[in-house]
């Protein structure tokens, strides 16, 4: 009995395909409900748009609109400027589960794991029904080329309902992409608003045009017309390869021997590092790699670690500049006092990143409320789980009381403050496949705090800095009140003429209203102060001079 019931069991185990996997575990990837399935639709087409210009050197224009069909469904159109698609590879990619260009590339990128466009291509067809519209062109010389997709979840293959050659077209190049899809918007700091307004902040050379639902149309236009240096493709670092992962690479590689796998398949390892890395793991560097066993490789993990080696290259990072991020969060929000801070590369897990910070303070902002946190990965804001990951740990852990603002323990601190954090890094370590926060690798969150501190001593020395001007002020308004009684009162006791006292109201009041005036951009100057003080007392030694030397002036 047990035989034939184990023979039964047998019959039902079969391939799980990752398009099926995904469709039944859509909220891994952001669909888990319909606000946040419209905003990760938009998100992924947007952030292949992005990456596609860039790619081509061009300066993105991108087109955003959402159409209510009411019943909750929307119609998504993005159209982008970018060098567009070749006509075989617009089904794999719109198309196709774990297809892309980006995964086996170590270089700083928006997209990873080439799931998210067919995710949501996906998502579109299990909720209505429909097939998604791509048209792409990468020439006016070249037709472009229209489809309609469907995604075989059991086999995760395109299935093409559509296929025509377009001979005239609106675009020259480019691509847009058009959804149907069950989903809800709303406003709020987790809506498609929000997601393009911080994008604009990360992306200054970017023009985005987005049209609501109630066919509203909102534009950012770029700030700064000079792309992002393109990072460069680089090789793993070997302080960051694990065992199994060297293992495989060894059995893969096409090299023959093991010192000339270290110089080919890794950065920052010449000739003669790679002898010393085999000297340190006694090993000699004709062995074959194919041939190394498991034991041969644990060794060389040992030799790679008691190896000093140089810094993985950061060319194949491109941070926003904190020039740029400072004109981009100048952009969207209104404020009385920018700052920003781009930290030097580092290094976790053999993966190079760059952490930069920037602070918008007053203005508008409310003032009882705590401060307004943006987190971005490769210029991406992360809208979603906004307490978790290393972002929100390192500010939260920054002490905010040392740069004029209350907080309490672990948390955001309280004013009129909006804090943006980026990170730039060929790998992001996301905590899930919807990328919505940062793993806490402590590299990491050293960084963002450091960062962080950077412009929070900025932001101190103007709150402290506005404060001593207000209590200036606050001085200043009782002279003024009193100005016309102190002015009497000097005339009796200098014996002073009604011209003198006249000076006196005058030099007084126009002391007043300069600063004021000055107060108001938080630069107090005191250039007149020391100029009355001069002429007051002139006056008062040439009183004494009258009275005589041995009588006292009070």
């Amino acid at each position: 009995m047990m035989e034939v019931k184990a023979h039964e069991l047998a019959k039902k185990q079969r391939d799980i395909g990752v398009a099926e996997f995904f469709s039944r575990n859509r909220h891994l990837l952001g669909f888990d409900n319909k606000s946040k399935a419209l905003l990760t639709t938009i998100k992924e087409a947007v952030d292949n748009a992005l990456d596609a210009c860039e790619e081509a050197s061009i300066l993105p224009e991108i087109q955003v609109q959402i159409i209510d069909l009411t019943n909750d469904r929307f119609r998504i159109i993005i159209e982008d400027n970018g060098p567009g698609i070749v006509q075989k590879q617009i089904p794999k990619i719109f198309a196709k589960l774990l297809y892309g260009s980006k995964f086996h590339s170590l270089k700083q990128s928006r997209g990873q794991q080439g799931i998210g466009i067919s995710a949501a291509v996906m998502y579109g067809q299990m909720t209505t029904g429909k097939p998604a519209k791509i048209v792409s062109r990468i020439s006016k010389d070249y037709p472009a080329h229209l489809y309609e997709l469907h995604i075989n979840t059991q086999k995760n293959k395109e299935e093409i309902v559509r296929n025509e050659t377009l001979t005239e077209w609106y675009k020259d190049h480019g691509t847009t992409i058009e959804i149907e899809l069950e989903a809800s918007y709303k406003l709020g700091r987790q809506s498609v608003d929000e997601y393009l307004k911080q994008t604009s902040i990360t992306n200054p050379h970017a023009t985005i045009i987005y049209t609501n639902p109630k066919a509203e149309q909102l534009l950012f236009p770029r700030v700064i017309d000079k792309m992002p240096v393109e990072p460069k493709e680089t090789k793993p670092h070997p302080y960051g390869v694990e065992l199994g992962t060297l293992i495989k690479m060894m059995r893969d590689t096409d090299t023959k021997t093991l010192q000339s796998f270290l110089t080919k398949e890794f950065t920052r390892v010449g000739s003669g590092t790679a002898k010393k890395i085999c000297e340190s793991s006694a090993l000699l560097p004709k062995t074959k790699p194919s041939r190394m066993s498991r034991e041969q490789a644990d060794q060389l993990m040992r030799g790679i670690k008691n190896t000093k080696l140089m810094n993985p290259p950061t060319d194949c990072v491109s941070p926003i500049k904190e020039e740029f991020f400072e004109k981009g969060i100048r952009r969207v929000v209104n404020a009385e006092f920018y700052a920003a801070a781009t930290r030097s590369p580092a290094v976790y897990r053999g993966n190079p990143f760059v952490v930069e910070a920037a602070i918008a303070y007053g203005g508008s902002q409310p003032k009882d409320k705590s401060a307004h946190l943006l987190r971005f990965a490769n210029r991406v804001p992360l809208l979603y789980q906004q307490s978790a990951g290393a972002i929100a740990k390192a500010v939260c852990d920054t002490t905010w009381r040392n740069y004029g603002l209350s907080q309490s323990h672990n948390s955001l601190p309280v004013g009129p403050l909006t804090i943006a954090v980026h990170v730039a890094s060929v790998w992001v370590p996301f905590t899930s496949e919807s990328k919505e926060a940062i793993a806490h690798y402590n590299d990491i969150t050293k960084e963002i705090k450091l960062a962080v501190q950077e412009c929070g001593r900025k932001l101190g020395q103007y709150v402290h800095k506005k404060k001593r001007v207000g209590l200036e002020l606050k001085k200043r308004s009782y002279i003024e009140k009193y100005i016309p009684h102190v002015a009497e009162a000097l005339k009796e006791l200098l014996d002073l003429n009604q011209d003198q006292v006249d000076k006196i109201k005058i030099m007084l009041e126009s002391t007043l209203e300069e600063t004021r005036g000055k107060a108001e951009e938080v630069k107090f100057d005191l250039k007149k102060n020391k100029e009355f003080d001069e002429d007051f007392a002139k006056i008062g030694k040439e009183r004494q001079a009258k009275l005589g030397e041995g009588q006292e002036l009070k």
